[in-house]
């Protein structure tokens, strides 16, 4: 099957068209804390990332393929400063006007930061894209001295083990991981893994979540 095209314009317009966008952030942002995906991940990865930075404050967030923005948009609620990263013009925008962040349209590979970010996240990212091992290498130049990068990606192993036809298996993923693969994955590209975690988020998704920092070998 070939998924080259898949992620065009008109993936945008079927996805979020009209005002479905800014009516799914507002419906998830609403969403009570213990019922919210979004709310128990800006929690642990804030207090993660002050575990491991050794800083009491609020760092620069930088979230690629921001999407929704619910991310960005529950970080900034923390106290931090954050560049929402969207390739479409539109989910620019709206990360701007509903969630109240700085953001920009672009490629990862190819768009120009003028600075360094303490935090990088790809949430749901690394399945959407060709080549993992490519953007989480280029991540190491986008991160400040001690930063730490985020990767949450669908648990492909234990969503096997309850369906094939689970959503962690959509055609629009390329790939499908194991705790074992994203660690894997990290390594090649130079980082080390500090935390990774399997977890059913309050949605019943099946997720893996991983906190890595740049080798010490690099």
């Amino acid at each position: 099957m070939d998924l080259s095209g898949i992620y065009t314009a008109a993936y945008w317009d079927r996805t979020y068209g009209g005002d479905r966008m800014a009516a799914t952030f507002e419906k998830i942002m609403a969403l009570p804390d213990d019922r919210s995906d979004n709310r128990a991940r800006a929690r642990r990865v804030d207090a993660v990332w002050r575990r491991l930075s050794g800083r009491s404050d609020a760092g620069r967030l930088l979230d690629v393929g921001s999407g929704l923005a619910v991310f960005p948009a529950a970080m900034r609620e923390r106290g931090w400063s954050c560049l929402a990263l969207d390739p479409d013009p539109r989910g620019a925008e709206h990360a701007r006007r509903s969630a109240g962040v700085e953001a920009v349209a672009g490629d990862f590979m190819e768009t120009e930061f003028a600075e360094r970010f303490d935090l990088v996240s790809f949430n749901k990212v690394l399945e959407h894209v060709t080549d993992p091992h490519g953007m989480l290498c280029r991540t190491l130049e986008c991160l400040a001295e001690g930063g730490v990068c985020y990767v949450e990606l669908p648990d492909g192993e234990a969503a096997l083990a309850d369906s094939p036809g689970r959503e962690e298996f959509f055609v629009e993923h390329y790939d499908a991981y194991s705790a074992c693969s994203l660690a894997h994955l990290a390594a090649q590209a130079g980082f080390r893994t500090e935390i990774l975690e399997r977890l059913i988020e309050p949605s019943g998704k099946y997720t893996l979540r991983a906190f890595l920092t740049a080798s010490r070998d690099r």
